[in-house]
């Protein structure tokens, strides 16, 4: 049994492990590793460092540019609000100018019309007036012609002076008006 392990370590040591490599192995592998590290880190890097340091400016950049585009418009924005409510208020004036002129205006055709109107009653108060004193002078006469053919009626005469029958009839009319105002 002695024997068996003794075979046993021997066997071992002839067989090297396989998940460890031979020392040739690793010295020619570091070598091409060593020179891709440092053609990597002397071109590959930089250039890729250069790279992302133009995209960074480029993004701030991009974003100065969006900031000062967002100012100006915030200024655009804030002179057409100004603008806006400027109008607002001079549309406000004028509507009120407007409303005032209107009132103006509708005051003066009042007055016109009141005065029309009251220019119209007067004169249908004077035509009223002469067509009454006419229909009175009328009524005079027409009265005072019956009366006189009443008076030759009652008398049996004709009443045949002008002048006179003038006169009483004048006068027997201005009696019924005094009782005609006392009453």
């Amino acid at each position: 049994m002695l024997h068996a392990i003794v075979w046993a370590s021997e066997t071992v040591e002839s067989n090297p492990n396989p998940l460890i490599p031979a020392m040739y192995d690793i010295v020619w592998s570091i070598v091409p590793f060593a020179i891709v590290l440092f053609m990597f880190w002397k071109v590959v890097l930089p250039n890729m460092q250069k790279t992302l340091d133009a995209r960074a400016e480029k993004i701030e950049g991009g974003i100065a540019q969006a900031e000062s585009a967002q100012k100006e418009a915030a200024e655009a924005l804030e002179k057409y609000n100004a603008l806006l409510a400027e109008a607002r208020a001079e549309a406000a004036d004028i509507k009120e100018k407007a409303r005032a002129e209107g009132a103006l205006i509708l005051a003066e055709l009042k007055d016109q019309a009141s005065d029309a109107a009251d220019a119209i009653t007067a004169k249908a108060h004077q035509q009223i007036e002469a067509e009454r004193l006419a229909a009175i002078q009328s009524l005079r006469s027409e009265v005072g012609q019956l009366a006189l053919d009443l008076a030759g009626r009652v008398i049996g005469e004709q009443v045949k002076d002008a002048k006179s029958s003038s006169a009483i009839v004048d006068r027997f009319i201005a009696d019924l008006e005094k009782n005609e105002k006392s009453k």
